[in-house]
C-alpha cells in the first residue's frame, strides 16, 4: 500500500512544549518585559544587567519554552510579532498577579516589601497644589524595604493598568467613576487656553473674544474620555488636530495652527519665552480635580493603602 505524504497545510502545528511554570519561566519573562520596554535586546541590556548574547540567550530559551517567535531582531531594528505582543500583554497580567501575591503574603505577615507601582497623570511635578514629591518622602520613610516604581502616562492607560494590576495607585484628573475603583480627591488645577507665538490671536485684542467667537478657530484637544474633551463637546469647539498627553497639545499649539488648554503651571515657562499667550484667561479657563485611585476589590496591599495614606497626609499638611 502506498502512503501519500500529507500535504504541509495538513501537517499538525507543532504545540508548545510549556508545561507547569517555572522559577527560570517567570524570569524569562521579565527579561523578555525588560526587552520589549526598552525597545530591543542592547537598550535592555543596561536595564538587566547582563550582556546582550546573555539577553539574547534568554529570549531564545524562552520562544523554545512557548513554540512561538516572539520578535524579529536585527539590522532593521526590534519588533514584536503579533504572538510577541500577546505573550508580552499576558506577561503583564502574569507578573502583576505575582506581585500581588507576595504582597499579600507580607500582608499576612504584617510586613511590607515588594514592590509597589505607582501611575501619575502628566505634567504634574510643576504644580505647585501637587504635593507627591513629599507623599513619596513619607512613604520611604514609612516603607523603605518597598521598591517603588513611578510611572507617568495618560489617563486611559492608568485606568487600565489599575483594573488589570499592573499599577496599585493611580493620580488622575477626575472625569468619570468606575464602580471597581476608589477615589480620593488630592488637590486642583488650573486649565487655561493658549495660543502659540505664530498664531493670529497672539498679537490681537482678545476684549471681544466669546465661547461663540472661539469657534471661528481650530482647536487642538485630548482624544480621550477627559475634563478636556468634556469642556470641547460642551462648547462646540472644533477639534482640528489631537493629542493624547499634554505635551502633545503643547506642541500642537506651538506650531500656530491650534489653540488649546494646558496646565497654568506647565504653560508658564513657555509664556515667559513668548512663546505662547494665554487667550482670555478671565473667561476661558476650567478647574481639574485630581484624585488617587486604587482598585476596590481585591483590597488593595498594605503597601498600596500606606502610599494612599501619605498622598491624604500630604494634601492636607497646609503649603
Amino acid at each position: 500500500m502506498q502512503v501519500t505524504p500529507l500535504a504541509a497545510s495538513a501537517l499538525p502545528k507543532p504545540r508548545a512544549v510549556l508545561g507547569q511554570l517555572a522559577d527560570m519561566d517567570l524570569r524569562l519573562l521579565q527579561v523578555f518585559k525588560s526587552v520589549v520596554e526598552c525597545g530591543g535586546l542592547s537598550a535592555a541590556e543596561l536595564e538587566l544587567n547582563i550582556g546582550t548574547s546573555t539577553v539574547s540567550r534568554h529570549l531564545k530559551d524562552l520562544e523554545t519554552r512557548l513554540g512561538l517567535t516572539l520578535c524579529r531582531r536585527g539590522r532593521a531594528g526590534f519588533a514584536l510579532t503579533l504572538e510577541g505582543q500577546r505573550v508580552y500583554d499576558e506577561t503583564l497580567r502574569l507578573l502583576a498577579g505575582v506581585d500581588a501575591f507576595r504582597s499579600s503574603i507580607d500582608d499576612i505577615h504584617h510586613r511590607m516589601g515588594g514592590q509597589l507601582d505607582v501611575a501619575v497623570f502628566d505634567k504634574t511635578a510643576s504644580n505647585p497644589a501637587a504635593h507627591i514629591d513629599t507623599a513619596i518622602a513619607l512613604f520611604a520613610d514609612l516603607a523603605p524595604d518597598v521598591a517603588l516604581n513611578l510611572h507617568v502616562g495618560g489617563m486611559p492607560a492608568i485606568e487600565r493598568g489599575l483594573m488589570d494590576g499592573r499599577f496599585q495607585v493611580g493620580i488622575i484628573p477626575a472625569h468619570r467613576s468606575s464602580q471597581s475603583l476608589v477615589y480620593e480627591t488630592l488637590f486642583g488645577e488650573d486649565m487655561r487656553l493658549y495660543c502659540g507665538a505664530s498664531h493670529p490671536l497672539f498679537v490681537a485684542d482678545h476684549a471681544a473674544l466669546d465661547w461663540d467667537a472661539l469657534r471661528a478657530w481650530p482647536f487642538a484637544g485630548l482624544g480621550y474620555h477627559s475634563p478636556n474633551m468634556e469642556l470641547g463637546h460642551r462648547e462646540r469647539l472644533p477639534r482640528k488636530a489631537t493629542g493624547f498627553d499634554q505635551e502633545a497639545i503643547a506642541t500642537l499649539i506651538l506650531s500656530g495652527r491650534y489653540l488649546g488648554f494646558l496646565p497654568d503651571h506647565y504653560a508658564e515657562s513657555f509664556e515667559r519665552r513668548e512663546q505662547m499667550r494665554a487667550v482670555r484667561p478671565e473667561l476661558f479657563f476650567y478647574r481639574c480635580d485630581f484624585v488617587s485611585v486604587l482598585r476596590r476589590s481585591p483590597q488593595p496591599a498594605r503597601a498600596a493603602q500606606a502610599f494612599a495614606q501619605c498622598l491624604r497626609e500630604a494634601h492636607e499638611a497646609p503649603s
